[in-house]
Protein backbone atom coordinates (compact mmCIF):
# COMPACT_ATOMS: atom_id res chain seq x y z
CA UNK A 1 0.00 0.00 0.00
CA UNK A 2 1.11 3.56 -0.62
CA UNK A 3 -0.22 7.07 -0.20
CA UNK A 4 -2.38 8.39 -3.04
CA UNK A 5 -0.25 11.13 -4.57
CA UNK A 6 -0.85 10.49 -8.27
CA UNK A 7 -3.58 12.09 -10.34
CA UNK A 8 -4.34 9.42 -12.93
CA UNK A 9 -7.18 7.72 -11.09
CA UNK A 10 -10.73 8.27 -9.88
CA UNK A 11 -9.67 9.05 -6.31
CA UNK A 12 -8.08 12.38 -7.30
CA UNK A 13 -11.23 14.55 -6.96
CA UNK A 14 -12.09 12.98 -3.62
CA UNK A 15 -8.71 13.12 -1.87
CA UNK A 16 -6.70 15.79 -3.65
CA UNK A 17 -9.55 18.26 -4.18
CA UNK A 18 -12.13 17.59 -1.45
CA UNK A 19 -9.96 15.96 1.22
CA UNK A 20 -12.10 12.83 1.51
CA UNK A 21 -10.23 9.77 2.90
CA UNK A 22 -9.71 7.41 -0.05
CA UNK A 23 -8.21 4.05 -0.92
CA UNK A 24 -7.15 2.49 -4.22
CA UNK A 25 -6.88 -1.30 -4.56
CA UNK A 26 -5.38 -3.15 -7.52
CA UNK A 27 -3.21 -6.19 -8.28
CA UNK A 28 -0.32 -4.42 -9.95
CA UNK A 29 0.64 -0.93 -10.95
CA UNK A 30 0.90 -1.45 -14.71
CA UNK A 31 0.21 -4.02 -17.38
CA UNK A 32 1.31 -3.93 -21.06
CA UNK A 33 -1.99 -2.86 -22.63
CA UNK A 34 -2.97 -0.28 -20.00
CA UNK A 35 -4.88 2.60 -21.65
CA UNK A 36 -4.23 1.27 -25.16
CA UNK A 37 -6.71 0.17 -27.82
CA UNK A 38 -6.21 -3.40 -26.59
CA UNK A 39 -7.29 -2.59 -23.03
CA UNK A 40 -10.65 -4.31 -23.44
CA UNK A 41 -12.98 -7.00 -22.16
CA UNK A 42 -11.73 -9.26 -24.95
CA UNK A 43 -8.11 -8.96 -23.75
CA UNK A 44 -9.15 -9.72 -20.18
CA UNK A 45 -11.10 -12.86 -21.15
CA UNK A 46 -8.27 -14.16 -23.33
CA UNK A 47 -5.13 -13.12 -21.47
CA UNK A 48 -5.54 -10.95 -18.40
CA UNK A 49 -7.89 -12.93 -16.18
CA UNK A 50 -9.71 -15.59 -18.24
CA UNK A 51 -11.52 -17.17 -15.27
CA UNK A 52 -11.95 -13.83 -13.48
CA UNK A 53 -10.34 -15.20 -10.32
CA UNK A 54 -8.50 -11.97 -9.67
CA UNK A 55 -11.66 -9.94 -10.20
CA UNK A 56 -13.53 -12.08 -7.70
CA UNK A 57 -10.70 -11.79 -5.16
CA UNK A 58 -10.51 -7.99 -5.42
CA UNK A 59 -14.31 -7.70 -5.25
CA UNK A 60 -14.22 -9.82 -2.09
CA UNK A 61 -11.65 -7.52 -0.50
CA UNK A 62 -13.73 -4.46 -1.40
CA UNK A 63 -16.79 -6.15 0.09
CA UNK A 64 -15.01 -6.95 3.35
CA UNK A 65 -13.72 -3.38 3.55
CA UNK A 66 -17.23 -2.02 3.00
CA UNK A 67 -18.58 -4.27 5.76
CA UNK A 68 -15.82 -3.16 8.12
CA UNK A 69 -16.56 0.52 7.52
CA UNK A 70 -20.31 -0.02 7.83
CA UNK A 71 -20.29 -2.22 10.93
CA UNK A 72 -17.46 -0.77 13.02
CA UNK A 73 -18.89 1.73 15.49
CA UNK A 74 -15.66 3.76 15.26
CA UNK A 75 -14.07 4.52 11.89
CA UNK A 76 -10.80 2.54 11.61
CA UNK A 77 -8.66 5.54 10.64
CA UNK A 78 -5.13 5.50 12.06
CA UNK A 79 -3.66 8.99 12.17
CA UNK A 80 -0.69 7.85 14.21
CA UNK A 81 0.59 5.90 11.20
CA UNK A 82 -0.19 8.99 9.11
CA UNK A 83 2.05 11.07 11.39
CA UNK A 84 4.84 8.48 11.16
CA UNK A 85 4.63 8.66 7.37
CA UNK A 86 4.71 12.45 7.47
CA UNK A 87 7.89 12.31 9.51
CA UNK A 88 9.43 9.97 6.94
CA UNK A 89 8.47 12.47 4.23
CA UNK A 90 10.05 15.27 6.24
CA UNK A 91 13.28 13.28 6.57
CA UNK A 92 13.44 12.79 2.80
CA UNK A 93 12.77 16.49 2.27
CA UNK A 94 15.59 17.36 4.67
CA UNK A 95 18.03 15.56 2.36
CA UNK A 96 16.91 17.71 -0.58
CA UNK A 97 17.08 21.12 1.08
CA UNK A 98 19.79 23.25 2.64
CA UNK A 99 19.12 23.41 6.39
CA UNK A 100 20.93 26.76 6.62
CA UNK A 101 18.47 28.32 4.15
CA UNK A 102 15.21 26.39 4.64
CA UNK A 103 13.95 25.41 8.08
CA UNK A 104 11.77 22.31 8.36
CA UNK A 105 11.24 22.92 12.06
CA UNK A 106 7.64 24.13 11.51
CA UNK A 107 6.74 20.79 9.89
CA UNK A 108 8.52 18.75 12.56
CA UNK A 109 6.74 20.64 15.34
CA UNK A 110 3.37 20.26 13.62
CA UNK A 111 3.93 16.51 13.20
CA UNK A 112 4.56 16.17 16.93
CA UNK A 113 1.27 17.93 17.58
CA UNK A 114 -0.43 15.45 15.25
CA UNK A 115 1.21 12.52 17.06
CA UNK A 116 -0.11 13.78 20.40
CA UNK A 117 -3.60 14.30 18.97
CA UNK A 118 -3.59 10.89 17.25
CA UNK A 119 -2.59 9.11 20.46
CA UNK A 120 -5.41 10.87 22.29
CA UNK A 121 -7.91 9.81 19.63
CA UNK A 122 -6.70 6.19 19.77
CA UNK A 123 -7.20 6.14 23.53
CA UNK A 124 -10.63 7.72 23.15
CA UNK A 125 -11.63 5.13 20.54
CA UNK A 126 -10.43 2.28 22.76
CA UNK A 127 -12.46 3.56 25.70
CA UNK A 128 -15.59 3.87 23.57
CA UNK A 129 -15.18 0.37 22.14
CA UNK A 130 -14.72 -1.04 25.65
CA UNK A 131 -17.78 0.77 26.96
CA UNK A 132 -20.61 -1.66 27.68
CA UNK A 133 -23.54 0.75 27.72
CA UNK A 134 -24.81 2.37 24.54
CA UNK A 135 -27.02 5.18 25.81
CA UNK A 136 -27.72 8.51 24.11
CA UNK A 137 -24.55 10.09 25.52
CA UNK A 138 -22.47 7.22 24.16
CA UNK A 139 -23.96 7.78 20.72
CA UNK A 140 -23.09 11.46 20.83
CA UNK A 141 -19.50 10.72 21.86
CA UNK A 142 -19.13 8.17 19.08
CA UNK A 143 -20.57 10.55 16.50
CA UNK A 144 -18.24 13.31 17.66
CA UNK A 145 -15.19 11.06 17.32
CA UNK A 146 -16.20 9.80 13.87
CA UNK A 147 -16.80 13.35 12.68
CA UNK A 148 -13.32 14.37 13.83
CA UNK A 149 -11.75 11.33 12.17
CA UNK A 150 -13.37 12.30 8.87
CA UNK A 151 -12.62 16.01 9.15
CA UNK A 152 -8.93 15.52 9.93
CA UNK A 153 -8.14 14.49 6.35
CA UNK A 154 -10.03 17.51 5.06
CA UNK A 155 -7.89 19.72 7.29
CA UNK A 156 -4.89 18.91 5.09
CA UNK A 157 -6.53 20.88 2.28
CA UNK A 158 -6.18 24.60 1.68
CA UNK A 159 -8.87 26.77 0.10
CA UNK A 160 -6.32 28.51 -2.15
CA UNK A 161 -4.91 25.22 -3.40
CA UNK A 162 -1.48 24.81 -4.94
CA UNK A 163 0.11 27.86 -6.53
CA UNK A 164 -0.91 27.97 -10.19
CA UNK A 165 -2.98 24.80 -9.78
CA UNK A 166 -5.75 25.82 -7.43
CA UNK A 167 -7.91 22.76 -8.19
CA UNK A 168 -5.47 20.66 -6.14
CA UNK A 169 -6.25 21.53 -2.51
CA UNK A 170 -4.42 18.79 -0.56
CA UNK A 171 -1.05 20.08 0.66
CA UNK A 172 0.35 16.69 1.66
CA UNK A 173 -0.62 14.41 -1.22
CA UNK A 174 -0.96 15.47 -4.82
CA UNK A 175 1.00 15.31 -8.06
CA UNK A 176 3.94 17.71 -8.45
CA UNK A 177 3.86 20.01 -11.46
CA UNK A 178 7.23 18.65 -12.54
CA UNK A 179 6.76 14.92 -13.07
CA UNK A 180 10.52 14.44 -12.75
CA UNK A 181 10.39 15.75 -9.18
CA UNK A 182 11.96 13.54 -6.52
CA UNK A 183 9.02 14.22 -4.21
CA UNK A 184 5.65 12.47 -4.53
CA UNK A 185 4.34 14.29 -1.45
CA UNK A 186 4.15 17.92 -0.29
CA UNK A 187 3.34 19.00 -3.87
CA UNK A 188 3.55 22.71 -3.09
CA UNK A 189 7.06 22.31 -1.70
CA UNK A 190 8.01 20.09 -4.65
CA UNK A 191 6.82 22.78 -7.07
CA UNK A 192 8.73 25.51 -5.20
CA UNK A 193 11.94 23.46 -5.30
CA UNK A 194 11.53 22.79 -9.04
CA UNK A 195 10.87 26.46 -9.79
CA UNK A 196 13.70 27.74 -7.57
CA UNK A 197 16.30 27.39 -10.33
CA UNK A 198 14.70 30.16 -12.36
CA UNK A 199 14.28 32.64 -9.50
CA UNK A 200 16.59 35.47 -8.39
CA UNK A 201 19.15 34.51 -5.76
CA UNK A 202 17.62 34.62 -2.29
CA UNK A 203 14.02 34.59 -3.44
CA UNK A 204 14.01 30.90 -4.32
CA UNK A 205 14.53 29.81 -0.72
CA UNK A 206 11.83 32.15 0.58
CA UNK A 207 9.39 30.54 -1.85
CA UNK A 208 10.25 27.07 -0.53
CA UNK A 209 10.03 28.29 3.07
CA UNK A 210 6.58 29.76 2.38
CA UNK A 211 5.34 26.36 1.20
CA UNK A 212 6.90 24.70 4.25
CA UNK A 213 4.84 27.01 6.46
CA UNK A 214 1.68 26.17 4.50
CA UNK A 215 2.23 22.43 4.97
CA UNK A 216 2.99 22.88 8.67
CA UNK A 217 -0.20 24.89 9.09
CA UNK A 218 -2.22 22.15 7.37
CA UNK A 219 -0.75 19.44 9.62
CA UNK A 220 -1.51 21.57 12.66
CA UNK A 221 -5.09 21.99 11.43
CA UNK A 222 -5.42 18.21 11.21
CA UNK A 223 -4.22 17.90 14.80
CA UNK A 224 -6.74 20.46 16.02
CA UNK A 225 -9.48 18.70 14.02
CA UNK A 226 -8.72 15.46 15.87
CA UNK A 227 -8.84 17.16 19.26
CA UNK A 228 -12.15 18.81 18.39
CA UNK A 229 -10.83 22.37 18.37
CA UNK A 230 -11.46 22.78 14.63
CA UNK A 231 -15.06 22.48 13.50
Amino acid sequence: MQRLSEVDSDFAPFLQHAGVPSIDLYYGRDFPVYHTAFDSYDWITKYGDPLFHRHVAVAGIWGLLALRLAEDSILPFNYLSYAVQLQAHSDILANLTDASKVSLHPITTAIQELVTAAKGVEEEAKNLRDQVTSDHLFGLKRRSLNDRLMLAERAFTDADGLQGRSWFKHLVYGPPKDYESKLNFFPGIADAISQAAGMPKGKEQSSVQHEVWRVARAIRRAATALTGELY
